[in-house]
């Protein structure tokens, strides 16, 4: 991990969940401390980006559709987290990717990553969901898991 951020930005993964609210709360305060701009990061899988890359160039309006059903969620997270007192420096960004493979990148130019932690009775009822585990074993900053009530 570097102990140098080469950016002056707090990353949280947003998936329109409610740990994902939860985590974008947590950012919100973070910002605010640290006077930090916060970037909200979402991802379109990668079945839908291997669908869309094979679409007949007509048809490529359906990745745009993708993105913007993902923003969309996006705002409605935003909504549930901050209600009326949404933090000023947002930024919102939609990849098209795996999203821990995606926030791994992203860390490299981030003060601090946030992401939800899910987990707790999935797959073999894991304590943390895999995107979570991926980010806090491979993140190049600091990370932050979030539990829903948190």
């Amino acid at each position: 991990m570097n102990t140098e951020p080469s950016s002056n930005r707090i990353i949280v993964g947003v998936d329109g969940s409610e740990y994902s609210s939860a985590a974008l709360r947590w950012a919100g305060r973070m910002s605010e401390r640290l006077d930090t701009p916060l970037e909200v990061i979402t991802c379109v899988g990668m079945p839908d980006l291997f669908f869309s890359s094979r679409m007949e160039t007509g048809m490529t309006k359906f990745s745009g559709e993708l993105e913007e059903s993902a923003r969309q969620l996006v705002e409605q997270a935003l909504d549930r987290a901050f209600d009326t007192d949404r933090p000023e420096n947002v930024g919102i960004t939609v990849r098209f990717g795996a999203p821990a493979k995606v926030l791994v990148e992203e860390s490299r130019n981030a003060r601090l990553l946030i992401v939800g932690r899910h987990g707790e009775g999935g797959f073999l009822g894991q304590a943390i969901g895999s995107v979570s585990r991926a980010c806090a074993a491979h993140s190049q900053c600091p990370v932050l898991l979030v539990g829903q009530n948190d």
